[in-house]
């Protein structure tokens, strides 16, 4: 291949022959959880290297016996034929083997913590935000993942100010990563009796899921406040000092969860500090590697408006990548979000081989 050495490709089936012979044999649990990890990992990239290797030599036989001397002449135009043909498929498995062997994001596989809060609009940013907390919530029901509500800060009208769940489920934090950023709105209020359209916003924040192991938060770094939990307008109150707000003292980060028992309340709390600090460092980590790279999709940057949900017109934009879909109703009903988020990865994906193409013609 042109791009990809040829003793890169051999250490990777070599290892995947090793693992399968580690698992035959046998080996103690936690052991066999991780090969079996990484085999189902390179099982699809063994699978192509396979294929492109039996269409180069198909490429290579017909293209000796083109060059035969000996050979007639209609074999060798039969030749020419299928060999032309064969051009192709090797071009897209060298493709397929490209993005394969793509970097993978270390917490792609994770869960993770969605936060939504509303920004500018008052009423209607808190409404908006429901919104995309139920997109979220549907999408991850078609992806049979779980969805637990956090916390939760009502107001008079339905909306959320702010809302935390956890998205549970194998793969969420690669699909959901490029959803966090600026999220605008546009369409007329149900109390607007002019027929005017207003622009709100809401911030959606997605943080991979922290294990314990990641992130050592000590306890003398952690201040832990009880306080009564209270809901929107006075209903829902619980009359007990549940609600727990932990303050993480290094970084100034608060999370409170309000649930009714105090005991689960400490536990959402941290799992959700966890990520926020986890995350904290993965980006400052990111920041440094990419320091000069601008526009980088998925960066989280939330100062910036990444797409508008237009109601008026029926349309969602997305402005990182310049693309438009006229079905509203689909995308916040969860079913058509993946053709916005297959988008964003493929142009993702697209940046990472012109940068590794770039390096590799420096």
């Amino acid at each position: 291949m042109s791009t990809i050495p040829k003793e890169k490709l051999d250490k990777l089936v070599e290892r995947w022959a090793a693992i399968q012979c580690e698992l035959n044999e046998g080996v103690n649990q936690d052991k066999y959880a991780m090969l079996t990890k990484e085999f189902s990992a390179l099982n699809p990239i063994v699978s192509t290297i396979d294929a492109l290797r039996a269409v180069q030599k198909e490429s290579a036989d017909l293209d000796a016996l083109i060059e035969d001397p000996i050979a007639e002449k209609e074999m060798r135009e039969l030749a020419r034929v299928e060999f032309d043909e064969l051009a192709p498929r090797i071009e897209a498995l060298e493709h397929q083997l490209t993005l394969q062997l793509l970097p993978k994001d270390a917490a792609d596989e994770r869960s993770v913590i969605v936060e939504l809060r509303a920004g500018t609009g008052g009423d209607e940013a808190a409404l908006f935000a429901g919104d995309l907390y139920r997109m979220y919530a549907r999408y991850a029901e078609l992806q049979g993942w779980k969805t637990d509500i956090i916390s939760a800060s009502e107001n008079d009208v339905g909306g959320f100010k702010e809302i935390v769940a956890s998205i549970s489920g194998g793969g969420v934090f690669a699909r959901l990563k490029f959803e966090s950023g600026v999220h605008r709105v546009q369409r007329i209020p149900e109390t607007e009796t002019g027929g005017r359209i207003h622009t709100s916003a809401a911030t959606v924040a997605v943080l991979p899921e922290a294990e314990e192991v990641d992130i050592d938060i000590r306890s003398e770094d952690i201040r832990i406040d009880t306080m009564r939990a209270g809901g929107a307008g006075g209903q829902h109150v619980n009359t007990t000092d549940s609600a727990v707000r932990i303050t993480h003292l290094p970084t100034g980060i608060v999370v409170v969860s309000a649930e009714k028992s105090q005991h689960q309340n400490r536990r959402l709390a941290m799992q959700v500090l966890r990520s926020r600090v986890y995350e904290r460092e993965r980006q400052r980590a990111a920041d440094d590697r990419a320091l000069s790279r601008k526009g980088q999709v998925g960066s989280g940057d939330r100062s910036q408006r990444i797409r508008t949900y237009n109601f008026p017109q029926g349309r969602v934009t997305d402005h990182r990548i310049n693309l438009t879909l006229h079905k509203l109703d689909t995308v916040l009903e969860g079913t058509g979000l993946d053709e916005l988020i297959d988008a964003l990865i493929t142009d993702y994906r697209a940046s990472q081989l012109a940068a590794i193409e770039s390096h590799a013609n420096a």
